[in-house]
């Protein structure tokens, strides 16, 4: 390659390219080219504004907190406990009042155990044996309830026995009602208190009626016609969750309470309501072992020689867990860049403008191609040439050039070959 060939390499580096647009007259592709932006008009303004709320902020990190009580009571008369009235200071676990609670149901109890020795189960495998030298002394009974001893007890079967453990005895009873040891569980009644803020609006809300009349939550329930009174019967958020009351209250099961605070707050705070929904957590369908819900506490106290003993019970209950979540949306970022007085000032400060160093100069003053001027002495058109101009445009025997071939902004500049011959003659 040439030195003519690298020169022209290197300065086409430094050509600029634009791009030309060519507007086509053709009513089907401009037909096809409108519908496609009407299509995508409709689909912002209807699915993006309307329906999604995309020009509005949101506020996800919702802030809650929850507080509930129970309350109800009810009584019993068995040979274990004798008669015995139980209030919410007996059925309900933990105490105090969180988003998780149980409710106790049911119940298996077993009275006055003392640690000392007695025969492990017969249904615990690690606890069967023929001799004293299948139970090992101070080993722990796999799954079962105590330490063995050492010794195989054989109670009416010399060939096959259990091991003697220390343990709290007389054991767990095994076997339990076949009805609900507390039936007026049903009747029950949860106060369940959501308080809610959304931090970015400084927005905050209850899902309690705010009125002063303290009575109110003493005769109302929640319905549909009362969605801020917290007061929601047990056995109704059971059916509500499509589950049976009697048959979770044998065998226990886990109830979710779903609390959603989903708030346009461009509109009045009254418009912001809590929707509740109820579900049922544990798998009800799988018959197992392992079904429903359960667990064992006791309760200790000591006789007149100081010797301690404790009275066992495995409760079968309903676990409440309520869940709160929600999100707020709204229009303050289009009011503060858009709407408000001073929205310059804080659009200026949202977005950040850069400028090239060649925008900043100034450009020197002067006429572009648009502000020459069209004519001037002596340069303007006989009559009978704009004539001639208006016909064909092609001739070139009669002096005329073909403003069709020569660049626009020239055009407007061209005269008669013969009238300029002639202003020479004249000068001459």
């Amino acid at each position: 390659m040439g030195r003519t060939g690298w020169k022209g390499l290197c300065l086409s580096l430094f050509d600029y390219k634009t791009e030309k647009y060519v507007v086509a007259k053709n009513k089907k592709v401009g037909l096809l080219y409108r519908l496609l932006q009407l299509f995508i008009l409709t689909y912002l303004v209807v699915w993006v504004f309307l329906i999604k709320k995309g020009y509005q902020d949101v506020d996800t990190s919702l802030q809650s907190a929850v507080v509930t009580k129970v309350k109800g009571v009810a009584f019993t008369n068995t040979s274990a406990l004798g008669a015995r009235l139980w209030d919410v200071a007996d059925y309900v676990i933990p105490s105090q009042g969180e988003n998780v609670f149980f409710v106790v149901t049911n119940m298996i109890v077993t009275p006055n155990q003392r640690q000392q020795t007695c025969a492990e189960r017969e249904d615990i495998p690690d606890g069967i044996c023929s001799e004293d030298s299948d139970c090992h002394p101070g080993e722990a009974v796999i799954a079962g309830h105590g330490v063995k001893t050492g010794r195989c007890l054989r109670a009416g079967n010399p060939a096959r026995g259990t091991c003697e453990i220390f343990a709290w005895c007389p054991l767990e009873t095994k076997s339990g009602p076949q009805e609900p040891f507390l039936k007026e569980a049903e009747d029950f009644t949860i106060f369940i208190k959501n308080f809610i803020r959304f931090p970015k609006f400084n927005f905050s809300k209850s899902n309690v009626m705010d009125i002063k009349n303290k009575s109110f939550l003493k005769s109302c329930h929640f319905g549909p016609e009362s969605l801020y009174c917290p007061i929601f019967r047990l056995g109704s958020v059971i059916r509500w969750a499509g589950s049976n009351f009697h048959e979770m209250a044998l065998e226990g099961g886990v109830i979710g309470i779903r609390i959603e605070w989903n708030c346009d707050l461009d509109k009045a705070a009254s418009e912001c309501n809590p929707h509740y929904s109820f579900s049922r957590l544990d798998n009800k369908l799988a018959k197992s072992v392992s079904s429903g819900y359960n667990f064992r506490f006791a309760r200790y106290y000591r006789d007149q020689a100081g010797v301690e003993f404790r009275t066992l019970m495995k409760a079968y209950g309903i676990r409440f867990d309520v869940m709160v979540n929600g999100k707020g949306a709204f229009f303050c970022d289009l009011v503060l860049i858009y709407l408000i007085k001073k929205s310059g000032f804080y659009r200026d400060k949202k977005y950040e403008e850069v400028r090239s160093a060649e925008e900043e100069e100034e450009e020197p003053p002067g006429l572009g191609l648009s502000e020459q001027p069209a004519s001037g002495p002596g340069l303007q058109k006989q009559p009978e040439q704009r004539k001639a101009q208006q016909g064909s445009g092609l001739r070139k025997g009669n002096g005329y050039v073909c403003p069709k071939r020569l660049e626009p902004g020239r055009a407007r500049h061209l005269v008669n070959v013969e009238q300029l011959q002639t202003l020479q003659t004249v000068e001459t």
